[in-house]
């Protein structure tokens, strides 16, 4: 499916439905409501919280095909193209960063949080 078809496909899913006269601002608050649900999934897929929560894969995969609705939905709202913009942000991400600048910015994260996690593990003693 292409990113145009699906955007095109709900606002006329929406306008059946007289959904497309919600204004953006709503859309944006069921976005963030939305995300918030990934948000615990996470929590759960990382561990933080109880792991086993059953489903959580299937869970996770449709609270982002959710969030990811809404931010469509916002996007026609204001006339945005979303395909358009995805190959522009795409072009922009490869000229702002090389693999190596990527690879070397990566590494620096990777050791701070090895140092902030030792860190936790000396104050708990």
């Amino acid at each position: 499916m292409q990113v145009s078809d699906y955007q095109a496909w709900l606002k006329s899913f929406d306008e059946a439905r007289g959904w497309d006269r919600v204004t953006p601002s709503q859309t944006f608050v069921h976005l963030i409501e939305e995300l918030g649900e990934v948000a615990r999934l996470v929590l759960h897929k990382e561990g933080y919280k109880d792991p086993d929560l059953p489903n959580l894969q299937e869970q996770l995969a449709e609270e982002l095909a959710d969030a990811a609705t809404f931010l469509f939905k916002l996007a026609y709202q204001y006339d945005v193209d979303l395909e358009s913009a995805l190959a522009g942000n795409q072009r922009k991400c490869e000229r702002r960063t090389d693999v190596a600048a990527g690879q070397a910015e990566m590494q620096r994260y990777l050791d701070i949080q090895a140092r902030n996690a030792e860190n936790m593990r000396g104050n708990e003693e």
